[in-house]
């Protein structure tokens, strides 16, 4: 990446703490660069590192095309840090100093990105804000996000994620968030953390350096036992929602005594908008302001996304899935709709007992009367009662000679399975 923000070199040695190797002018003023294909001249190399490669062997190369410096671990560039990613974890929490906005960090084992678009989409009624772009929520996302945000930005919104325990709280450390929220704590990446317990704490992580005193969370025992934090708490829930009107694309409800719209459906939509309200509230948004904020969301591709294909109407909800948001999934399908065939593919980071959850999810479609599924994936063969095949191509080929245009399709699966590639080939037929 390369950003347009500019440092002076002062503020760089300043924010990281770096030696320096080489003179160069404090006064100087340059951009940030991590990479040697996008550097121009007049920038500054900050090489990162990873399991595949290593940014530092091409310092001499972003010298050559004109940076007037780099950092480096080693003794071949001009300031020296023990770690880079740790210097870019430094300058980006520089940067969130200087600018000063409100952050809101937002997790969750599912909704965390819906939550992050919806918090946003109603903050924008009233303040300049910025979001996480796409799915950016690890350390480098969060970097980029900083160095990203404009300089008049008033609320930055921002999405984190983790594989495993101490990864939010490296992000908590760096963003210094003034509210955080938690979505839900499921079963994603239980494979890798063992138990909800472990996902529980590895999610609350997220106050650990929080400097706001708001914490918003779905109300949910876990969280509350877990979570360390002196400031107020708010919990939420469906339960705590009347429900108004609900259609395909559309859904009204009551919430703390004022009506919302927004233009998806969803119980599970539902839910994670009132993160967004609860937020607005603090932050001072007024009724009016936070209802145009909720009805100005638009679903981000692959979440709930109505799309048409070769004459098909499909709903492609396969940005992500785990056992509670494929029984969200299912229920707004069961509950919406009557004519429709449901495609799921593999869950994944499941663990162990990743055949059990499978299986699981075939019997709550049982309970549910659901039997118009087809499955792709070798771990959904075990989702009883269902058609499967190993492929997108050999799914999207039932598809076309089974399965008539008026009826609606719908997509879920974990991002992995690639089911983009059902709506591609079934557009080319």
């Amino acid at each position: 990446m390369r950003y347009n923000k500019l440092m002076k070199i002062s503020e760089i040695i300043e924010a990281t703490g770096a030696k320096v190797l080489k003179e160069i002018d404090n006064e100087l003023e340059v951009k940030i660069s991590t990479d040697t294909r996008t550097i121009q001249s007049g920038d500054f190399y900050l090489p990162l590192k990873g399991a595949s490669f290593d940014g530092e062997k091409f310092i001499e190369q972003a010298l050559e095309k004109g940076a007037v410096g780099a950092f480096c671990t080693g003794s071949q560039g001009t300031l020296q840090v023990n770690d880079t990613l740790e210097a870019y974890l430094k300058l980006a929490n520089y940067r969130r100093k200087k600018l000063n906005p409100t952050v809101v960090a937002i997790t969750g084992s599912s909704g965390k990105t819906t939550t992050k678009e919806l918090v946003a989409s109603t903050l924008s009624a009233k303040f300049k804000t910025f979001k996480t772009p796409l799915n950016h929520n690890n350390e480098i996302g969060f970097c980029q996000t900083i160095f990203e945000t404009p300089n008049d930005t008033e609320v930055l919104v921002l999405e984190m994620g983790m594989r495993g325990l101490g990864e939010i709280e490296l992000l908590s450390k760096y963003a210094e968030p003034d509210i955080t929220i938690i979505s839900n704590v499921g079963t994603a990446h239980i494979g890798r953390l063992g138990s909800r317990e472990n996902i529980a704490r590895a999610k609350c992580e997220i106050v650990k350096h929080q400097r706001g005193n708001i914490f918003i969370a779905h109300n949910d025992d876990l969280i509350k036992k877990t979570v360390e934090f002196n400031g107020e708490k708010i919990f939420y829930s469906i339960k705590d929602v009347k429900i108004i009107e609900k259609g395909v694309n559309y859904s009204k409800f009551e919430y703390h005594n004022n009506n919302y719209e927004l233009n998806v459906g969803g119980d599970y939509n539902i839910e994670n908008a009132l993160s967004a309200i609860n937020c607005a509230e603090k932050l001072g948004l007024t009724t009016a302001e936070i209802q145009q904020g909720l009805k100005n969301y638009k679903p981000i591709e692959k979440r709930w996304e109505a799309v048409n294909a070769g004459g098909y109407e499909i709903i492609n909800d396969s940005y992500n899935a785990n056992p509670e948001s494929m029984r969200a999934f299912i229920d707004t399908i069961s509950e919406l709709y009557s004519n429709y065939v449901i495609v799921l593919g593999d869950m994944g980071e499941l663990g162990e007992n990743e055949i059990k959850y499978h299986c699981e999810l075939g019997e709550y479609l049982q309970t549910k009367g659901i039997t118009s599924v087809i499955t792709v994936g070798q771990l959904s063969k075990n989702i009883a009662g269902s058609t499967n095949f190993n492929t997108a191509e050999e799914a999207s080929e039932y598809i076309r000679n089974n399965v008539s245009k008026n009826t609606k399709i719908f997509l879920k699966a974990s991002r992995s399975m690639k089911f983009e590639r059902i709506i591609e080939l079934l557009n080319n037929y």
